[in-house]
């Protein structure tokens, strides 16, 4: 299992359209994929349970992915938060 700390950078946060880009994101892989934030574990695999944790920016996350492409899941699931889930802000 693999576990990196990231925070959330992009001006809105992590809402709607970028749980989707995650979700998206995260489905290619079949690594199980959690996001922890302040205690609270959800699948990342789930844009309502990504909705819940209401990250915003500056936020800081826990990812862990587990599985045969855990470290090509975790690698993207970081560049797409890294850049802001290609949003300008």
């Amino acid at each position: 299992m693999l576990d990196r700390t990231v925070t959330i950078r992009n001006k809105l946060g992590l809402h709607a359209r970028a749980a989707v880009k995650f979700v998206n994101l995260s489905n290619r892989f079949s690594s199980s994929v959690k996001i922890v934030k302040d205690g609270d574990e959800i699948d990342g695999k789930s844009i309502l349970g990504i909705l819940t944790l209401a990250a915003t920016q500056g936020t800081s996350i826990r990812l862990l992915v587990s599985g045969k492409d855990e470290e090509a899941a975790m690698a993207a699931l970081v560049e797409l938060i890294g850049n802001r889930f290609d949003e300008k802000e």
